[in-house]
């Protein structure tokens, strides 16, 4: 059963883990020093950031680590990607990976984002839709994003976090569902 909880600095230390495992490094381009996992989770720990992180939780055991933010709160992203596909009002977007390398290719990302879009539907009432863009290089997140029911709305060009990739991108969305 995946839980989740919001990211706290008792956190840090295994975020800089994962974020040096090079499944988790050759996407998210993240220095791994205690400094600059402070840096760039310590205002969403306090609360400055509009994103929220969250650790996902597998029978207890940390997993992985999902980002959900408004669309809104950042006008140069959704400028951008207005560019690329429509976005409707309240829209909202996730980030995610799996940490322990044991972990990946077993299904579990796709269990953890489906998970996470269950939380927030419940927590989000007023979310449409999330939209989510994936680098094309990234294969197996486009994949697991499809899996969780999310279809490819658009591709087109965004800056990549990681500058070795192409700025190609391939935009996935899902609506909130209707009827309960």
């Amino acid at each position: 059963m995946i839980t989740w909880r919001r990211i706290d600095f008792d956190d840090f230390a295994l975020l800089g883990t994962w974020l040096a495992h090079p499944h988790v490094a050759r996407w998210w381009n993240h220095e791994t020093s205690a400094e600059a996992v402070e840096r760039d989770f310590g205002p969403t720990a306090r609360g400055e950031e509009p994103t929220e992180d969250w650790l996902a939780l597998l029978d207890g055991v940390p997993l992985g680590l999902v980002q959900r933010s408004r669309l809104a709160d950042y006008p140069e992203d959704l400028a951008a990607l207005s560019a690329i596909v429509p976005v409707p009002d309240g829209a909202m977007s996730i980030d995610y990976f799996i940490g322990p390398p044991d972990r990946v290719g077993r299904g579990i990302g796709t269990r953890m984002i489906g998970g996470f879009l269950g939380k927030l539907w419940q927590e989000c009432p007023d979310a449409p839709a999330v939209l989510v863009p994936v680098v094309a290089a990234n294969t197996a997140s486009w994949r697991a994003l499809e899996k969780a029911g999310l279809r490819r709305v658009a591709s087109g060009d965004l800056e990549p976090d990681n500058p070795i990739d192409e700025p190609l991108h391939h935009v996935y969305r899902i609506d909130r569902p209707t009827g309960g």
